[in-house]
């Protein structure tokens, strides 16, 4: 069984509870009426979809019904951190690249997410993309 952190109920649950609502991080057209249809095109429907480290948007479905934001890794499925809505990532791919790391992250390992205070998972990862 895979188990999420909840930023805001600050505790594990199951995988169930939870439900992922696409790319994070994306900002609306200040001005929808200047925009032209394919700007307003790209904004609805194109996303990213990387190798490697994205910001998802989930919400705890079942729980407390909140939004929030993961930093996944596409390729391994590990969480490598949860936050809420409105903060900012620590874990970015430009942040493992340089090679700057924050503790406290959150690691999926063994099918149970941990908080972790070492950089081990985070090596993993940069492994990976190497």
């Amino acid at each position: 069984m895979f188990h999420i952190y909840c930023p805001y109920c600050e505790e594990h649950r199951e995988e169930e509870e939870f439900r992922p609502k696409g790319q994070a991080h994306i900002v609306r057209p200040k001005d929808p009426e200047a925009c032209s249809d394919e700007e307003w095109g790209d904004y609805l429907f194109f996303r990213d979809n990387p190798r490697g480290i994205h910001h998802e948007l989930w919400v705890h479905a079942v729980g407390c019904r909140k939004f929030f934001n993961v930093t996944r890794h596409t390729v391994t499925y590990e969480i490598l951190e949860t936050y809420k809505m409105g903060e900012q990532p620590r874990i970015t791919a430009e942040s493992l690249a340089s090679g700057e790391t924050q503790g406290n992250v959150q690691v999926a390992g063994g099918g149970q997410q941990t908080v972790s205070g070492s950089n081990a998972a985070v090596e993993a990862v940069k492994g990976e993309q190497a």
